[in-house]
C-alpha cells in the first residue's frame, strides 16, 4: 500500500494541483495584450498631447486680445484728456502701457504705424513658436472705431476675438 500513495502523491505533484489553484491558472500578460495596451496609451497621449498645445495657443491668444484691449482703453482715456489721439498738449506722442511678459514673449504688441489725431490702429504680431501655431488668426489688430480683425485664415474676427 505505501507505493499506491506514492504514485498518487505524484500523480499530483505532476499536475501541479495546489490549494486555491485549478490547472488553467492565469499566469501573466502575453506579450500581444501588452503591445496593445501600449498602443492604446499612446494614441491617447498624443491626443491629450495635441489637445494641450492648442489650449495653451488659444490661451495666449485670449492674453493678447485683452493686451489689445487694455491699451485701446488707455488710448480713449489719452484722447478724452487731449481731444487727439496723435499728441497730448505738450506734443508729446502717447506711450503704450506694456503688457504683461507672457504675452510680451509670445506677441509684439503695438501701433499699426502711427496715431492719426482722430484715430490708430493696434496690432498684436504673433512671434515664435505662437506665429507657427496660430495661423488660424495670426496678425490681430484694434482700432479707434472698435473694429477687430485678424490675418489669418479663419472665417471672421469673431473666431479670434
Amino acid at each position: 500500500m505505501g507505493t499506491r500513495m506514492e504514485t498518487s502523491e505524484m500523480t499530483l505533484n505532476n499536475n501541479r494541483i495546489r490549494p486555491g489553484r485549478g490547472p488553467r491558472a492565469v499566469r501573466g500578460f502575453t506579450l500581444i495584450e501588452l503591445m496593445i495596451t501600449v498602443a492604446i496609451v499612446a494614441i491617447l497621449a498624443g491626443i491629450a498631447v495635441a489637445s494641450y498645445d492648442w489650449a495653451v495657443t488659444k490661451s495666449r491668444r485670449a492674453a493678447a486680445t485683452g493686451c489689445l484691449m487694455e491699451q485701446a482703453q488707455f488710448m480713449e482715456r489719452f484722447y478724452t484728456t487731449n481731444m487727439a489721439y496723435d499728441q497730448d498738449a505738450g506734443g508729446n506722442a502717447p506711450v503704450l502701457p506694456g503688457c504683461d511678459a507672457d504675452v510680451a514673449t509670445y506677441y509684439n504688441v503695438g501701433f499699426n504705424g502711427a496715431p492719426a489725431a482722430l484715430g490708430y490702429t493696434l496690432q498684436a504680431v504673433p512671434q515664435g513658436s505662437q506665429a507657427s501655431d496660430d495661423t488660424k488668426c495670426a496678425t490681430l489688430t484694434l482700432n479707434s472705431q472698435g473694429i477687430k480683425g485678424e490675418s489669418g485664415s479663419a472665417s471672421s474676427a469673431d473666431d479670434c476675438w
